[in-house]
């Protein structure tokens, strides 16, 4: 028997990586990654705008369901001036007066307190009478501020509320 004293290699495939393809697979990496990142923040972003906007339309309800309570609880006619943009309403043991300035809803139950703030970052606002046959309807149009300014959807609000029947002028 011959003895080979040279060690005989099988010529076998090289299991590993070179360094280009290390770089190029760190490169696919990084790159979905990064997608990954851009992804995930438009979607935090998004998720900021709609909490944002659940809570002006919360408070935006609420203060129209003030305002309709205070409506029908008139005890006389409800005044409006033209001049100022103040509604006054009568009630039997106070007058609640409401303005809208500086982009805020105001809300005053007294004639020596002061005005507080009811809804604020609001477009604009704009109460009226709506007169009927045998009743006055008073309608509250309110628009809030949209965070963007191009909103797909304007924050649009119509409250309606009517005195007592007894207490129509």
């Amino acid at each position: 028997m011959k003895t080979c004293s040279v060690t005989c290699h099988r010529s076998a495939p090289w299991r590993g990586f070179t360094i280009i393809e290390c770089l190029v697979y760190l490169g696919i990496y990084a790159l979905l990654l990064g997608v990954a990142f851009v992804a995930f923040y438009q979607c935090f972003d998004n998720m900021k705008g709609l909490r944002r906007n659940s809570w002006d339309i919360t408070r935006a309800i609420h203060a129209g369901e003030i305002w309709r309570t205070d409506i029908r609880a008139a005890a006389r006619a409800i005044q409006f001036e033209e001049s100022s943009q103040i509604i006054r309403i009568p009630q039997r043991d106070r007058e609640v007066a409401y303005k809208f300035a500086d982009a805020q809803v105001f809300r005053k139950t007294g004639a020596d307190a002061p005005w507080l703030i009811l809804l604020s970052k609001v477009q604009s606002s704009q109460m009226t009478g709506d007169p009927h046959a045998h009743v006055t309807a008073w309608r509250w149009e309110l628009e809030l501020q949209s965070a963007r300014k191009s909103a797909r959807v304007r924050p649009l609000f119509t409250f309606l509320a009517v005195p007592n029947t007894g207490n129509q002028p």
